[in-house]
């Protein structure tokens, strides 16, 4: 049975992304998963990521019984601003990491990992081989950021690793450069699950009794790179459509434009299995990501998702991933195009269009991408 141990970007809980979908579906295989650590300075930002400071005393959490799932210590922070302070911790973290590994028998496993910072890690744990799995600009985030380091970071770990993953297109193309055995491979969607919003007789959300239709629907993370003007302009134009946000607001959202208007409603964060439940009310599925470095190059769980539903899509020409799919969604650059773009969706009735986005998210499935990764792994010799 492989080994591996998968170094995330992202906690095991609550909602699952890129890693938990990936490794949970893996053959043959025991991970050990490590959460991001957060630095000491975080409770200044967050009261409640205090509790994170200590949650690394804990044992490990069993999710299933080949997957474990650990907290990392603390760190200094400013280490996407500082190489040497990524050193110090990336060498911590790597002895803790090493202990562990060494306590459930791993012995050099393949060391699978999500953010350059890990470059620095790579020397402190024993392994037969690296992945490196990338989601996102890491150098486009906003906060205490350096993009030469970040940037610098990344080069130095794709070029340390048998294979090397991207999401998206521009992503591809700058690793590459570092890196031949790089690959693209796009999110994907628990294709079985979001179908099932396809069936309108799935139980009614109690939250939506009151909601009149259309129901133009977004879910996903509130987060700065999402174009909110063009819900407002819409929801001012078209005071009879109902937008619903499901999702949890980042505390770089400025939701402050569409606060207030009263067919814009926002239900929060929806357990993800009853999230079909609710997406079964969409007339129209929404993917609204602004122009930006970041929105180029993310590739949208969301997207998917909503292929899989077969409803409309109504989207902005962001990230370059959706225009794939020009053909079965509706694409807007403007105000005015986003507000015909969802009339016309809303009165879509095209049986064909609707099959095809089905099969089009039945293409994109986790199963099937894990199916890919294996494939070039087991041709890279790594699996």
């Amino acid at each position: 049975m492989k080994q591996i141990i998968c170094l995330s970007t992202t906690n095991w809980h609550p909602l699952p992304t890129r890693k938990q979908q990936v490794m949970s579906r893996l053959k043959d295989a025991r991970i050990l998963y490590f959460e991001p650590p957060v630095t000491y300075a975080a409770p200044l930002k967050d009261p409640a990521a205090r509790e994170r400071l200590t949650a690394h005393k804990a044992d490990g959490e069993h999710i299933t019984d080949a997957i474990t799932v650990y907290a990392m210590p603390p760190v200094l922070p400013l280490y996407n601003r500082n190489r040497t302070i990524n050193k110090l911790n990336q060498r911590k973290l790597g002895a803790f990491v090493k202990r562990i590994a060494e306590k459930h028998g791993f012995v050099d496993p393949v060391l699978w990992v999500y953010s350059p910072a890990y470059a620095d890690i790579v020397p402190y744990i024993p392994h037969s081989s690296l992945v490196y799995d990338c989601v996102d600009r890491h150098s486009a985030y906003q906060g205490l950021i350096d993009v030469q380091v970040v940037d610098g970071m990344e080069a130095d770990l794709a070029k340390q690793a048998q294979t090397v993953f991207a999401t998206a297109k521009g992503l591809y193309e700058t690793l590459k450069t570092y890196n031949d055995k790089t690959y693209l491979v796009p999110n994907g969607a628990n294709f079985d699950l979001f179908h099932k919003a396809a069936d309108d007789k799935l139980p009614f959300p109690d939250a939506l009794f009151n909601v009149k239709p259309p129901v133009l629907g977004f879910v996903g993370a509130l987060q700065e790179c999402i174009d909110y003007q063009l819900v407002a302009y819409a929801a001012k134009q078209k005071p009879e459509w109902t937008f619903l946000f499901l999702g949890k607001a980042l505390p770089n959202a400025d939701l402050s434009i569409l606060r207030g208007i009263p067919n814009v409603h926002f239900l929060g964060l929806i357990p993800h299995k009853q999230l079909p439940n609710y997406m079964a009310r969409f007339d129209v599925c929404l993917n609204l990501f602004r122009a930006g470095a970041l929105s180029q190059d993310v590739s949208p769980l969301k997207f998917y998702e909503y292929l899989a539903t077969g409803k409309p899509i109504v989207s902005t020409p962001q990230p370059l991933q959706v225009l794939d799919y020009a053909d079965s969604i509706y694409i807007a650059a403007t105000e005015q195009e986003f507000v015909d773009c969802c009339q016309r969706a809303i009165t879509e009735h095209n049986k064909y269009t609707t099959r095809q986005r089905i099969e089009y998210g039945r293409a994109a499935s986790w199963d099937a991408r894990v199916l890919e990764m294996e494939r070039i792994l087991a041709e890279n010799g790594m699996w």
